[in-house]
């Protein structure tokens, strides 16, 4: 998951597929499908599940897991894991995205190694956002810009594109736009400097390959 040459000031937006909660049955087709739609753009995908604690637990979250990260690698897509760590290091994930509660970069590097990449939650705050970066994250992500279902926080924690725009004017780290992003409501986050892209619902929740082009014709304008 990379920006490329961080130097370069003008970068189009790319996209990071956040997975639903439910990932069994024809949904490791559905991905494929999702990334076949848009090489090009779509460069990272996140396991998001929850409820699989315990070694049992996460014997079967692994099992889910294995086709995804398989769809990942045969694409040059990175394989992030959401929250765990441990699970990230279990899979051999590309890396791990972590939100404030869910341990450190240095612990996180410290498991998966200097090769991972490793993204933050940093809600609306430039203080944690300036934190991570100085941690060693790969990432810094900003969010819930808009209402989510995935993400829970409330308007105290909703950011204005701003942020996106003040970040990429001073930090050369890539930073994720994340919350209730759909085609429609993109244009603002791109016009300001995001780099990626999370987006989730927008895409699982109809016709995935439609939802992905319909991305693309927004970041291409």
């Amino acid at each position: 998951m990379s920006t490329s040459n961080p130097a370069i000031p003008h970068i189009p937006t790319q996209l990071y597929l956040i997975s639903p909660l439910d990932v069994g049955g024809d949904f490791p087709e559905r991905l494929a499908r999702a990334i076949d739609a848009a090489p090009d753009h779509v460069t990272a995908f996140q396991f998001r599940v929850k409820g699989f604690e315990g070694s049992a637990g996460q014997h079967e979250a692994a099992a889910l897991a294995a086709p995804l990260r398989e769809i990942c690698a045969e694409r040059e897509v990175a394989f992030i894991v959401n929250d765990d760590i441990a699970l990230a290091k279990r899979l051999k994930a590309d890396g791990v995205h972590l939100g404030q509660d869910d341990g450190t970069v240095a612990e996180a590097r410290d498991a998966l190694g200097m090769q991972a990449q490793i993204g933050v939650t940093c809600h609306a705050s430039r203080h944690l956002a300036m934190e991570a970066g100085e941690a060693g994250a790969d990432y810094v992500a900003f969010g819930a810009f808009y209402p989510s279902t995935t993400k829970d926080k409330g308007d105290a924690e909703r950011p204005e594109p701003e942020i996106l725009e003040w970040w990429s004017q001073i930090f050369e780290l890539p930073s994720v736009a994340i919350g209730g992003i759909t085609p429609e409501n993109c244009a603002p986050l791109i016009a300001a400097g995001a780099d990626f892209l999370a987006v989730s619902g927008a895409v699982w929740n109809g016709d995935e390959v439609a939802a992905v082009k319909a991305f693309v014709k927004a970041i291409e304008g």
